[in-house]
């Protein structure tokens, strides 16, 4: 609803996070959708257990890659003009990997689907806290992780339903292709929706700035906050420029320490997000609530259930992150996470792996490790999974905010990929508890290195940014 020519519009800005968002969106169900199509991947390809983890895995080898990019060519392009190139990859992707009958082929378009979610993960929440005023826009910005967390539900959710309108997900289904490759096609219906959508917001004013394009600056600023505000804001923005050259690579270096203090503060959340071990947490998920007395029949339940729960703990953060701030926020999560985790140590002490790698625990512990892994999941949502994301859109100078996004986005993505890549030998040589061991220990890491390096953001305009 617009409010007048001095207050700008409310309803604009809602409508321009809900477009960046849908980003959110295919990142998660990206993610999920390939959980259905292991079973067809194999049969189709002809893979090994290895060749089937490369295979899988490869998208988040796009991932690094298309964060990386992503970060310098917003600052040469435009952030819009960047997410509309990923939408443009997630729908090829998506249509490409469905229709594939040669691996090469398939691996080249999951490449490329991972370089969209990569450069969405990091160009969406940018976007979004260079759009949104200051005292909403932790609120506006986590909204992105409850549209990662809804993607990737909503891929559970169409993956059961294909494969039970065509008996298994190997099974022809409709149009000669196998449920499988639908669970990618259908991908493609939300990548068009997002590419259409992009073409109806605003580029971001910050870049339209850095680029001396100050009319369209100033149009947009207008829209946003009212004509009063937007002059005010221009000149502000105007000055966190620099005067002798546009934002370029170099501006996150400081000798002697590679980067400079805000680069290695990005680095530390980015990195540690992955540390705790948030994207492995429920390896032994199903065969731990078989423990605790579910059945097979359970599975999407189980998934449901845990989307909703995780998007029920983000809704916390939307309440608080505005209130409390981003770095209490943090701190609450990385405690919880430490404990919750090492109750897991606890039950996995006492249990062994049978011959077919199948965790075996007692009815009580095992209630004990569904338990933790809930409460982790919990702590995670309604923490470091949307702050992180957040605070690397909001916490950078204006100068520099492509090209750290570019480092601590290429960093966060790697981190995830090695986390991932190292679980299964660290769960076979080490075992379960040393493995979980790790990741409780870097909870507690990342508790004392927010303590000491990250600063509060919360309210101040992305102008005050320091470092």
């Amino acid at each position: 609803m617009e409010r007048g020519e001095n207050q700008g519009s409310l309803g604009f800005i809602a409508a321009i996070v809900a477009v960046a968002t849908i980003g959110g969106l295919l990142f998660g169900y990206d993610s999920g959708a390939v959980n259905g199509t292991q079973d067809g991947l194999r049969a189709a390809f002809g893979l090994s257990d290895a060749s089937l983890g490369f295979t899988v895995g490869s998208l988040l080898i796009g991932c690094f890659i298309g964060a990386f990019l992503a970060g310098r060519l917003a600052d040469v392009f435009g952030r819009r003009n960047v997410m509309m190139v990923a939408a443009a990859l997630f729908l090829c992707g998506a249509l490409v990997q469905g229709a594939s009958h040669d691996h090469i082929i398939f691996l080249i378009a999951r490449l490329c689907g991972g370089m969209a979610v990569g450069t969405a993960s990091v160009l969406s929440p940018a976007y979004i806290s260079e759009v949104a005023p200051a005292n909403i826009r932790g609120r506006m910005t986590t909204i992105q992780q409850v549209m990662i967390i809804t993607g990737l539900t909503a891929a559970f959710v169409v993956n059961y339903f294909l494969a039970k309108a065509a008996g298994k997900s190997t099974n022809m289904w409709w149009g000669g292709f196998e449920a499988w490759r639908w669970m990618y096609l259908m991908q493609a219906l939300p990548a068009a929706v997002f590419l259409v959508a992009l073409f109806f917001i605003p580029e971001s004013p910050r870049f339209l700035v850095s680029r001396k394009r100050d009319d369209e600056a100033a149009t947009v600023l207008t829209r946003l906050f009212g004509a009063a505000e937007a002059k005010v804001k221009l000149t502000e923005i105007k000055g966190s420029f620099s005067k002798d050259h546009r934002p370029r690579f170099s501006d996150v270096l400081a000798p002697g320490t590679l980067f400079r203090p805000i680069v290695w503060a990005g680095l530390v959340i980015a990195v540690f997000q992955q540390l705790v071990g948030i994207n492995v947490i429920f390896y032994y998920g199903e065969t731990l609530w078989k423990l605790a007395g579910a059945t097979e029949d359970t599975a999407l339940q189980r998934n449901i259930i845990s989307g909703l729960v995780s998007i029920a703990a983000c809704f916390v953060t939307i309440m608080f992150v505005d209130k409390i701030g981003r770095k209490p926020l943090l701190l609450i999560g990385s405690a919880g996470m430490a404990v919750a985790l090492f109750a897991m140590v606890f039950a996995f002490h006492s249990g062994s792996l049978d011959a077919a790698g199948n965790l075996q625990l007692s009815v009580h512990n095992g209630w004990i490790a569904v338990i933790a892994a809930n409460l982790y999941v919990i702590f995670f949502n309604a923490s470091w999974g949307p702050i992180m994301w957040v605070m690397l859109g909001e916490m950078f100078p204006n100068q520099i905010r492509g090209s750290a996004l570019a480092v601590c986005g290429f960093a966060q993505w790697f981190a995830n990929y090695l986390i991932a890549q190292s679980f299964p030998v660290m769960a076979a040589k080490l075992g379960l508890t040393p493995t979980y061991t790790f990741y409780a220990v870097s909870a507690v890491i990342s508790f004392f290195l927010v303590k000491s390096f990250i600063h509060e953001t919360k309210g101040k305009e992305l102008e005050q940014m320091e470092g």
